[in-house]
């Protein structure tokens, strides 16, 4: 048996009879790791928002990747229900629409800027041609950065969907093999556009993605080993999100 079917036979005698008592079990196996993401997608969010609401938000993802789990797939299946756990927490949170509608349009300027000054420079801008693009002081363009830091809670992956598609970030997970093959390849596509991406930011913003998303380290470690505050690093893990964000929405569009 290989390593990614472990729980192989567990998975096989509840898909063959759905029994409460064996879904139950997996669920209390699963809960901390369902944990673990709800507190580090509240890392990032207001203190107003109850981590044991995201919690609760994440157990819903986590019975949903339970009944769509299909073992024969060769997958483990904490690697599925990574993106359903956090997808379900992530479209509670925009339901509740608690991202101030001013917070949005400020990040979408950002957006907007960013991409209007990388093709007329043809390389990133830096945040002093970004405020005068936009007419600002350089502090108040950081003063933008703070206000909208709580608006990306995702993961790299979680870019590569659009929500003006439609498509929410837990329905982006393929229930089974029978995908569009059209799909795999747009996926392929624009996986390829975030690394390229990511390999055109500044170093300490591709610095901090890696080790927040790869090395799974808290703002304040990440403070630590760039010797600067929690604050400073926010400040690089948003700026670096609005340009891949930016980025990616520019490619769509032009399609």
């Amino acid at each position: 048996m290989c390593e990614v079917d472990k729980d192989y036979d567990l998975w096989s005698q509840y898909k063959l009879n759905h029994d409460p008592l064996l879904r139950e079990k997996i669920i209390l196996q699963y809960a901390p790791y369902v944990k673990y993401i709800a507190g580090r997608i509240a890392m990032g969010l207001p203190p107003n928002v109850d981590i044991e609401d995201l919690y609760g938000y994440g157990i819903f993802g986590l019975i949903d990747a339970i009944e769509k789990f299909e073992p024969s797939r060769k997958i483990q299946f904490k690697t599925y229900a990574q993106t359903r756990v956090r997808g379900a927490i992530l479209d509670e949170l925009r339901k509740l629409d608690w991202t101030p509608r001013s917070v949005r349009q400020k990040a979408r300027q950002l957006e907007k800027s960013f991409v209007e000054l990388e093709n007329l420079l043809g390389r990133p801008a830096s945040d002093e041609e970004v405020a005068k693009h936009m007419g600002i002081a350089t502090e108040e363009l950081y003063e933008i950065y703070r206000d909208t830091r709580g608006s990306f809670v995702m993961s790299l992956d979680d870019l590569l969907y659009s929500e003006e598609d439609g498509v929410t970030v837990g329905d982006s997970v393929p229930a089974s093999d029978n995908d569009n093959p059209q799909n795999k390849i747009e996926q392929k596509e624009m996986k390829l556009l975030l690394t390229k991406a990511i390999n055109a930011l500044a170093e300490r913003e591709k610095l901090v993605l890696t080790l927040y998303y790869y090395e799974e380290m808290t703002l304040k470690e990440i403070g630590a080993i760039l010797n600067v505050s929690d604050s400073r690093v926010s400040q690089l893990h948003t700026k670096a999100i609005l340009k891949l964000r930016a980025k990616l929405a520019n490619v769509r569009n032009k399609k």
